[in-house]
């Protein structure tokens, strides 16, 4: 089955920024998260096709391959990504050949191929997130082989050179007026032959193995963050060079926050009597509580900004900020006396001047002149 357009798939344009990659991405991966959607198997499927489309998009490299070639640049069958380089291999060896060339790749050993590149997806809480952590993880991967260091070779032994290619980890196969080069069939392109095979990895180099690593998280990382751990990922061929451990990012949602960038929302219940009154209330923030004044008669839906209590961003010095909007809670559960109290306060205001309740006066004034209107 085909794939999607990875610029399709995050909903952005081809010009579109990292910034806005990112912002995409975060959007649509916390609508359809399995932790959000349990039992859904498309949210999970859509969920691994957006960390796929973000994974190349929000890299330089792969994206400029993508962008080049489609699908098939940034495809792992090849080697991590087809540059241009690829291409221009294939066409000449090909054309090479045909036309009397004899240069290029012709006769160069392919040599081990680097380790493959691996993926770890980490979560964290909101507090993890913001204030850093080092967590030890377990990773699963193909490790150098302890006592043949890599080479494959019994202990005392070596490979030899591959009297198919001679070494060189390639042969030449004619067919009529193409001549075609290929993996050696001997050596599978390796350019050797390991007579005797080490015990341990059966002559492989390279064995599964899981390993604990400890990961330290900086502070102020977000979801579709990624942290590069060098050389961590799967051993490379015959000895050749690790490749990288990925640590993506995804942060679980708080009961009480919710982050927007660097700032921190949330929703801080007040009664009615204090929102008329005014007075200081305490808050939450992620370092503990502090007190917010409430200004008299405030209404249901304000904001209020508490200046660097957000959180400190990833990439620079600069602190969000914590907005609380109040919400004005109705009373539940009432006495019959309460009710009372209530009944006398609420005919106190209603039989008494409007200024008491401007936007209710002002509310029915517009529906008023609404029907006026209407009935012309």
């Amino acid at each position: 089955m085909s794939k999607r357009d990875y610029y399709e798939v995050l909903g952005v344009s081809k010009t579109a920024t990292e910034k806005e990659l990112k912002k995409a991405y975060k959007r649509l991966a916390m609508k359809c998260h399995p932790d959000r959607n349990p039992g859904d198997e498309s949210a999970v499927e859509t969920f691994k096709e957006l960390q796929e489309a973000y994974d190349i998009l929000g890299d330089a490299q792969k994206r400029a391959a993508y962008d080049q070639y489609g699908h098939a640049g940034v495809d792992p069958s090849r080697g991590g990504g087809a540059g241009a380089q690829d291409f221009g291999d294939i066409f000449g060896d090909m054309f090479g050949d045909i036309f009397g060339g004899g240069g290029g790749r012709g006769g160069r050993q392919r040599g081990p191929a680097r380790g493959a590149d691996l993926r770890y997806n980490m979560e964290l809480s909101l507090e993890e997130a913001v204030k850093g952590v080092s967590k030890d993880i377990q990773v699963p991967s193909l490790q150098s082989c302890d006592d043949c260091h890599g080479s494959g070779a019994k202990k005392g032994t070596s490979a030899t050179t591959c009297g198919t290619c001679h070494g060189q980890g390639q042969v030449q196969m004619r067919q009529g007026f193409f001549a075609v080069q290929q993996a050696c069939p001997t050596c599978r392109g390796k350019g050797k032959i390991i007579k005797d095979p080490c015990r341990t990895c059966h002559g492989e180099g390279r064995y599964e193995k899981t390993k604990t690593l400890s990961v330290k998280i900086p502070a102020g990382v977000d979801t579709g963050d990624r942290i590069r751990l060098s050389g961590e990922g799967e051993a490379g061929e015959a000895g050749a060079g690790n490749g990288d451990l990925y640590v993506q990012v995804h942060v679980k949602d708080h009961n009480i926050f919710e982050r927007d960038g660097n700032n921190l929302y949330c929703e801080v219940p007040i009664s009615f009597a204090h929102a008329a009154l005014g007075g200081d209330i305490e808050v939450p923030t992620l370092d503990g509580k502090v007190k917010l004044k409430v200004s008299s008669e405030t209404q249901t839906g304000r904001m209020f900004r508490l200046r660097g209590k957000g959180v400190k961003s990833v990439r620079s010095h600069s602190t969000g900020d914590l907005i609380c909007k109040v919400v004005v809670e109705t009373p539940v559960k009432l006495t019959e006396h309460q009710k009372k109290l209530l009944k006398e306060f609420d005919t106190a205001v209603n039989g008494s001047s409007k200024e008491h309740k401007p936007k209710a006066e002002g509310f029915f004034d517009g529906v008023k002149n609404f029907f006026n209107d209407l009935n012309g």
